[in-house]
């Protein structure tokens, strides 16, 4: 086929839908690291909240932006991708203009009332709810609009799609708070901007994609039924909560590391641009590192991901400095691409036979586990380190350690169960 017939076949094989969707999920990405990116400097350095406090609030809100997309698409499901998407729009416009509205005067009677722990946590998990409507909504609508043979195209249009507003979202940011001079508020602000805008896109450019007859929507209720009988395959959820490691070390780029940065190296650093690089190398070198590790087992290179990430901080144990800081995330984000797509893969190869679309469904919940306990850990790590021990970059080699112990429980229970062997058995496996 020439590269002329196959352009034509990508122009036809997609629906206005599909182009919609994915086009709103580049904003709502762009709002989401924007914020993301800012967040801890914003609880910690204008809020006031503790190293410890920030890491447990942003834990928490990682977590529900993460777990909920479990139920999310059979919600999604049910009440239609349209008037899903156009809801989670809006509860994230409203919660992003909150986040940044604390500091109003008309926010005072709720501080006082309810007190600024409280009500912050209460405000983060308003935005929280929207990814979680939004992921399956696009993953969906990239299913049904667009034909077999552009499908796999498709889904990389999305995945470089989000890669793309990871990237531009911490710039974005760094323009409103440091170019412009508006200030941490107004990222929230032009989050809810740009999520806002993408309610008005859906409303007006939308339409829900064709779905096949046979397709049968899940109620909640089902959906909460599939979770306790997926919870119960014991050798599935021991792996989750193994490779959860990899994410307790890779989401310390937004808990603990922007601290670190302005509060131990440079007090002026523009750590929220600074962390559009790992976007940015996904971007440039997926096809590159996919390529070199194409013959490696899904398992060892996840394994091998795992263990590249968590070296990464080490160049800020040995080298604490601005340089340092852009090194670790070029090293994490090699780890990243060469674990993500083959974690997916090996998903699929644990699940019983005719439940790989039920189990692949938690996917997310290592993100959601690993941003949990990430939370909580680098910002106590940073206090211990920091504040009380005064040797701050040591706390890197904690970090390094809990993604090299995890790596040995990798290999461990592959020893112990090999992928694709006892498929099919029951859910006490």
């Amino acid at each position: 086929m020439s590269f002329t017939q196959r352009l034509g076949e990508i122009r036809a094989g997609f629906t206005r839908s599909f182009w919609v969707a994915n086009f709103t999920e580049l904003f709502e990405r762009l709002a989401y690291y924007g914020a993301s990116a800012v967040l801890a400097i914003y609880l910690s350095e204008q809020l006031h909240f503790s190293k410890e406090v920030t890491g447990w609030m942003i834990g928490t809100f990682g977590f529900v932006v993460w777990f909920l997309p479990v139920l999310g698409g059979t919600l999604a499901d049910h009440f239609g991708f349209r008037r899903a998407l156009m809801f989670a729009y809006l509860v994230m416009t409203v919660g992003y203009f909150l986040l940044g509205s604390l500091s109003a005067p008309w926010m005072h009677a709720a501080r006082a009332a309810v007190g600024d722990k409280w009500l912050v946590l209460g405000i983060l998990m308003i935005p929280a709810l929207g990814p979680a409507v939004v992921k399956p909504c696009v993953a969906g609508t990239t299913a049904r609009a667009a034909a077999e043979n552009v499908r796999s195209i498709g889904y990389s249009i999305y995945y470089t799609l989000v890669n793309i507003g990871g990237t531009l979202g911490p710039v974005v940011a760094w323009l409103v708070r440091k170019q412009l001079g508006w200030g941490v508020e107004n990222v929230f602000r032009v989050s809810a901007l740009s999520v806002f805008l993408m309610f008005l896109v859906t409303l007006v450019f939308f339409r829900e994609p064709a779905q096949s007859g046979d397709q049968k929507v899940s109620s909640v209720a089902d959906a909460i039924t599939n979770m306790f009988m997926v919870l119960r395959n014991f050798r599935f959820v021991l792996f989750l909560l193994i490779f959860s490691s990899f994410y307790v070390v890779f989401w310390q780029e937004f808990v603990s590391a922007p601290l670190f940065l302005r509060g131990y190296v440079d007090p002026n650093a523009n750590a929220d641009l600074l962390l559009s690089i790992d976007a940015l190398t996904v971007i440039c070198l997926q096809i590159l590192v996919s390529y070199l590790t194409r013959k490696i087992p899904a398992f060892p290179a996840m394994t091998l991901g795992l263990v590249i990430s968590s070296l990464s901080w080490l160049f800020l144990a040995i080298h604490p400095s601005t340089l340092g800081f852009v090194a670790a995330l070029i090293v994490l984000a090699l780890g990243e691409i060469t674990q993500s797509a083959r974690y997916y893969e090996y998903i699929s190869r644990l699940a019983p036979s005719g439940q790989q679309g039920l189990y692949m469904g938690y996917a997310f919940l290592p993100i959601a586990i690993g941003y949990f306990i990430a939370g909580p850990l680098g910002g106590y790590l940073l206090h211990e380190f920091g504040d009380v021990l005064h040797r701050p970059q040591q706390m890197w080699w904690v970090i390094t350690g809990v993604g090299l112990f995890g790596a040995v429980l990798m290999v461990i229970y592959d020893r112990i169960f090999k992928p694709g062997e006892g498929q099919g058995l029951g859910p006490g496996n």
